[in-house]
C-alpha cells in the first residue's frame, strides 16, 4: 500500500523583496485508499503545497522531507515524480496546441509504464472512461484543452487520472468553476478512482460543496502555511457553518 509522507515542509517563493515563506512546517501522511480534504482561506498555502509536491520550479523547498513509499520525492525531477506515481490535476489546466488528447494520453501512459499500451485495449479503455465522464468522443482528436470550457478541462483532468492510475492524486481546486452537473460528474470520477483502494487522494478546496459528493476520510484546515486543525468529515461541516474566521483571528 503506497504512502506519501510530508514532514516539517517549509517552502518559499522568490519576490522582489526576497524569499517569502509560504509553507511553514507542514506534516501530513496520505495512504492509498484515503481521501484527504485540504481546506482553508485564500493565500493559506494550499496550492503551494500541491505545486511544491509536483516539483514546480517557482517554489523553493527550504527544509523538510517528502517521501513516497520511502523514496525521496524532493530529489526527483518532475517526470520522475510522475513515473513514481504522483499526479496533479491543476486548478487552471493549460492548453497544449498541436497535441491531440488521444496522443497526449497514450504518450503519458507509455512514459509511465515504459511501454506502449496494447492499442485495441487502450482504445476501449479510453472510450469507456470518456463515456463515464460524459466527454464527447470527438474530443479525443482535439488539441489538449484548446477551446475547452472550464468543466471540460476539469473532466479531462479526471480522465487522465482514471487512465494513468497514479498512487497519489493531488486535485487542486478541481471543483473551481464547475456547475452542478459538472461537479457531480467530476466527483463520480474521483470516487471511482479512489474506490479500489490503490490511490490516495489529496483534494484541495475552498468550499464544502464537492465534499457532498466526495466523502473525505480526513479534513485538514490550512492557515498561514501550516495545518491549524485536523478532523473527520464533521470538521468540514463545522467550516460550512462557521467559516474560517476563528482561525484567522488567531494568526
Amino acid at each position: 500500500m503506497s504512502t506519501l509522507q510530508i514532514r516539517d515542509l517549509h517552502v518559499s517563493v522568490e519576490t522582489k523583496e526576497g524569499a517569502k515563506p509560504i509553507l511553514t512546517g507542514v506534516d501530513l501522511t496520505i495512504a492509498a485508499g484515503e481521501t484527504h480534504a485540504i481546506m482553508g482561506p485564500n493565500g493559506s498555502g494550499k496550492s503551494t503545497l500541491a505545486y511544491s509536491l509536483a516539483g514546480h520550479p517557482k517554489y523553493q523547498i527550504t527544509s523538510g522531507s517528502v517521501t513516497l513509499d520511502g523514496e525521496d520525492v524532493l530529489a526527483m525531477t518532475v517526470d520522475e515524480r510522475a513515473r513514481a506515481g504522483m499526479f496533479l490535476a491543476m486548478q487552471y489546466p493549460v492548453e497544449v496546441p498541436g497535441v491531440s488528447v488521444s496522443n497526449f494520453l497514450r504518450t503519458a501512459k507509455t512514459a509511465l509504464d515504459g511501454q506502449a499500451p496494447p492499442l485495441r485495449h487502450w482504445v476501449k479503455d479510453v472510450k469507456s472512461a470518456m463515456e463515464r465522464l460524459r466527454i464527447d468522443p470527438a474530443f479525443a482528436e482535439r488539441n489538449v484543452n484548446e477551446g475547452f470550457s472550464g468543466g471540460e478541462k476539469k473532466r479531462h483532468e479526471i480522465l487522465q487520472m482514471e487512465l494513468l492510475k497514479p498512487k497519489i492524486a493531488i486535485l487542486d481546486e478541481t471543483d473551481s468553476g464547475l456547475d452542478v452537473d459538472a461537479l457531480r460528474i467530476v466527483s463520480e470520477g474521483v470516487n471511482r478512482v479512489s474506490a479500489d483502494g490503490d490511490v490516495g487522494v489529496m483534494l484541495i478546496t475552498h468550499y464544502t460543496r464537492i465534499l457532498r459528493y466526495v466523502k473525505p476520510d480526513f479534513v485538514h484546515v490550512f492557515v498561514a502555511g501550516r495545518i491549524a486543525e485536523e478532523g473527520g468529515p464533521e470538521l468540514a461541516e463545522r467550516l460550512e457553518a462557521e467559516g474560517y474566521d476563528r482561525f484567522l483571528a488567531t494568526t
